[in-house]
């Protein structure tokens, strides 16, 4: 499957019902309106997130290994570019200590919304191709109890 696109949180809630991981994704959205643009938090070492209020265009393709990232827009657009790790070009070795690998190629294009909740899976690589004002909050969540839950 490729990225997981949900048209808005009751989707993402229904989805992923259970598992503390998913829950702490929530409980970190829910405490938006307490925490600052653009500063990051963290929730132990298993949940990253911030709140990002410009668009970053990235050059590369970004991969992680050890985390997958939700995205999840408040307001704005932007295109995501998804394609298989495998049909990528890397550009560096993979890093340990950032979780990053940047890849180079074409992929397939997404429109993500306002409401919108994106979960980039570990198998793809993904950049961000727009520039301009978007609120969204960036959800850096470690794999390690198991992807999905019903596995």
């Amino acid at each position: 499957p490729g990225m997981i696109l949900f048209t808005d949180l009751t989707d993402f809630q229904r989805f992923f019902r259970q598992g503390k991981k998913w829950q702490r994704c929530i409980e970190a959205i829910n405490n938006l309106p307490s925490i600052h643009p653009d500063v990051t938090y963290s929730v132990g070492d298993s949940l990253i997130y911030r709140l990002q209020t410009k668009a970053e265009p990235q050059p590369d393709f970004l991969g992680k290994r050890r985390y997958f990232q939700v995205h999840y827009w408040l307001e704005g657009e932007e295109n995501v570019e998804y394609a298989d790790k495998s049909a990528l070009t890397p550009v560096n070795a993979y890093s340990d200590e950032t979780d990053r690998e940047n890849l180079r190629g074409k992929g397939e294009t997404l429109l993500c919304k306002a409401g919108n909740v994106l979960v980039c899976e570990n198998h793809e690589a993904y950049r961000f191709t727009c520039s301009g004002d978007v609120r969204k909050v960036v959800l850096t969540v470690t794999i390690e109890d198991g992807y999905f839950l019903n596995k």
